[in-house]
């Protein structure tokens, strides 16, 4: 059974964290919530608590098939922290599959080469794509290559099976 890595960090938005942690189970995957501390409650946008399995300096990325991202502005949050942007960059250099809806796809912008690569986020990091060299498609899912993107969670219906179908092959 494949393993899915989901990073968590303060202010993650809540469906967008939890409704692939459960969907990725109902699809038969092994998922472990990643955060910069191990057993650390991070709390969500709303006040909902998601407690991390591992830390991402003892999480081994091998360990995994693919990486989830979730947006809310725990993003922000997690490219602050070294050991968290270098388990992102070991998916990104692997070309394993990645997934990031929302403010997810900042983390991305850190760790990623995404010249010529075509994404989605939520309209307010339109710009830091674009920096980034990504080519920005307003649509609620985008795969290009290895890369899953979406906007909002209205868009969660069409990114999980979007990235469910990339790890599966």
């Amino acid at each position: 059974m494949k393993t899915i890595a989901i990073l968590v960090a303060d202010f993650y938005d809540d469906n967008e964290l939890f409704y692939p942690y459960y969907r990725l189970q109902e699809a038969g995957f092994h998922v472990h919530l990643i955060g910069a501390i191990k057993g650390q409650a991070y709390k969500s946008k709303h006040g909902m608590l998601a407690t991390s399995d591992l830390s991402a300096k003892e999480a081994n990325p091998n360990d995994y098939a693919g990486l989830v991202i979730p947006g809310g502005f725990s993003p922000d949050y997690m490219r602050r922290s070294s050991e968290i942007v270098a388990f992102a960059k070991t998916f990104a250099d692997a070309k394993k599959p990645m997934a990031a809806i929302c403010h997810g796809p900042w983390l991305m912008a850190s760790v990623c080469d995404l010249k010529g690569r075509k994404m989605t986020s939520f309209y307010s990091i339109k710009d830091d794509l674009v920096h980034a060299g990504a080519i920005y498609v307003d649509a609620p899912v985008v795969v290009d290559g290895n890369y899953v993107t979406s906007r909002t969670p209205k868009d969660l219906p069409v990114f999980l099976p979007a990235f469910i179908k990339l790890i599966q092959g």
